[in-house]
Order: structure tokens, then C-alpha cells, then sequence
């Protein structure tokens, strides 16, 4: 077992989410049962963190995956997924892996908890890419005090099944076997992201999520991400032209030009395809009318007016 932290990989919030990757194919399975006992009972994966709940910024971390299932009853989701039940429901976490397995065809599997509210794209690539460069049976996150979460992780879905099997035969199903009967007998390669592999298991844990979130470094992120997801937005733009543009409209023309710009921005950009490239030159030429806007208004202020008053269109 080898510790490992490959170029790239950081605890990303959404800020860090984006398409992309190596492209291979991969599958994930989310585990989001467990009777969530030390939040008295509450539907933990349906808690929100920054206005989503935790099973949904868990299915946007792994939105890239070609099946997703969900090892849980079926509930609203943001993105549809795959839904299998383990039997009998509460067996335990092996026992969902191997529900959720079978819905997978992938080589490589992602299995991930469904209360990871720090978790982003950037990170299961990061854990796949770690995986395909290697030769071990799968590569897992460990937490702030050098804990193993094996259910943040990617692994080799041939290992999964044939180690599934193995404890099946031995113990004559898998019902109540602890996670640590599979993850023992795998060669595992470990990386340290405290950040990404917090997980939620009581409602300190949801406070702690829910402030981190509203930091400043953290917050226009989170909102821009939460607001992408309500939408059924799937888009990586530059926000930061977009805020130059805004702070443009506002101080050049008027203060409530801002939110009507980039609306009127982001009008143009779907009616012309709707692409970030789309976004950028629409918000180039509404960024370059606002400062036109405001030389006419310094140049109406006195510094070298167009035309003397009496002569304006307007004037009487």
C-alpha cells in the first residue's frame, strides 16, 4: 500500500468542477441508505449544503460517469441515475456496493458516499487518473487524520467483484459484513484530501459544511455552481468577465444595469449557441458599450462635450 498525490489533484468545492478528464469511460455507484442514526434518523442524503442536497452535489462530482446508481429508494434527483436496492434494504455497505455493481459495466468504478459536500470533478479525476496510472486494485482518499474513506474512491471493478465474490462464498452472502472485509484484501493506493473527503454524519459536521461554503473564497463559487445545477445549466464560463461586465454597467451606466446586462449577456449567448466561446463575445461587446457609455457621459460632463447644449436634439 503506497501513499500518493498525483499533479493536479486538490480538494475542490465546485470552483474546481469541469468536464474533461483522460475521457475514458468510468461508472459510479453511490451508496445513500444507512438510517443516518447520528442525525437522529433525519434523510441525511437529502440535507442541504449551499441550497442542494448533499446527494445531488455528490451526482455533480460525478456527472462525467457513463451510469451512475444510486444503492437507495428512489427519490427527485437533479440528474437521472440508476436506482437498485441491496436485500434485504439495510444490509450494509457491501451488500449495496454488490446491488449497485450490477448495474455497472465499466472497468473502473467510482464508489462514493452520498454526504460528501466538498467533493468535486476535479477530484474523481484526480482519483482515476491515479488509478488507471497505476497497478493497484484501487485508489481512495484518506481524511484530516489519516483515515481511510473507502467510500471515496475508485477501483477496478474486476477487483470489486472478484473480491464480492470471494467473501460470498466464504461467509454465504454479504449482509452485516463490515467494509473493511473487502478493502483489506485490496492493493490500495492512498491519497490525503481532507477536504474533499469530509463527510456529514452529524449536524455539527452540516454546520461546518454549511459555513465553510459561505466563506468569501468559497461563496461566489458555490453560488454560481448551486444556481448551474437549479438551471439544468451545464456551462464553464469565465465569471470573472462576467463581474467586470457587471461592475462596468453599474458604475458607466447605472447600478441596476448589472443583473440586466448579463441577463440580456446571457440571452444573446443561448440564442448563438449557448457555448462559453458564445458567453465571452457577448459579454466582450456589452463590456465595450458600457465604456463607451461612460466616455460619452465624462465627455458630457465637461471634459469635451459633443455639442454645446443649445445645439443637443433635445434641447429647447
Amino acid at each position: 500500500m503506497t501513499e500518493y498525490q498525483p499533479p493536479g489533484v486538490s480538494s475542490d468545492g465546485p470552483s474546481g468542477d469541469r468536464r474533461g478528464g483522460s475521457g475514458a469511460a468510468y461508472d459510479a455507484v453511490v451508496l445513500a441508505g444507512g438510517a443516518a442514526r447520528r442525525l437522529g434518523g433525519a434523510d441525511k442524503p437529502g440535507v442541504r449544503v449551499g441550497g442542494r442536497a448533499l446527494l445531488d452535489r455528490v451526482l455533480a462530482a460525478c456527472a462525467d460517469a457513463r451510469t451512475t446508481v444510486v444503492v437507495a429508494g428512489p427519490r427527485p434527483t437533479f440528474r437521472p441515475v440508476i436506482w437498485a436496492r441491496e436485500e434485504p434494504p439495510g444490509g450494509g455497505p457491501l451488500a449495496a456496493l454488490d446491488a449497485g455493481l450490477r448495474h455497472t459495466t465499466a472497468g473502473h468504478v467510482v464508489l462514493l458516499s452520498a454526504d460528501l459536500p466538498f467533493l468535486g470533478r476535479r477530484t474523481v479525476e484526480g482519483l482515476l487518473t491515479a488509478l488507471r496510472g497505476g497497478t493497484a486494485d484501487g485508489v481512495l482518499l484518506t481524511d484530516s487524520d489519516g483515515r481511510d474513506q473507502p467510500l471515496v474512491a475508485a477501483y477496478r471493478t474486476s477487483s470489486l467483484r472478484r473480491e464480492l465474490a470471494a467473501l460470498t462464498g466464504r461467509h454465504g452472502g454479504l449482509t452485516g459484513l463490515p467494509l473493511r472485509r473487502l478493502t483489506g484484501a485490496l492493493r490500495l493506493t492512498r491519497i490525503s484530501d481532507p477536504v474533499a473527503s469530509f463527510d456529514c454524519d452529524t449536524w455539527d459536521d452540516i454546520a461546518t459544511a454549511r459555513a465553510r461554503i459561505r466563506e468569501h473564497g468559497h461563496v461566489l463559487d458555490e453560488w454560481i455552481s448551486a444556481v448551474k445545477d437549479e438551471l439544468g445549466i451545464d456551462l464553464d464560463v469565465d465569471t470573472g468577465v462576467l463581474l467586470d461586465l457587471a461592475r462596468d454597467a453599474a458604475h458607466g451606466v447605472a447600478r441596476p444595469a448589472a443583473p440586466l446586462t448579463t441577463f440580456l449577456v446571457g440571452y444573446a449567448a443561448a440564442r448563438a449557441g449557448g457555448d462559453r466561446e458564445a458567453v465571452a463575445e457577448a459579454a466582450r461587446k456589452a463590456a465595450a458599450l458600457a465604456v463607451r457609455w461612460a466616455d460619452e457621459d465624462d465627455r458630457a460632463g465637461g471634459t469635451a462635450p459633443d455639442a454645446a447644449p443649445e445645439t443637443r436634439p433635445d434641447a429647447e
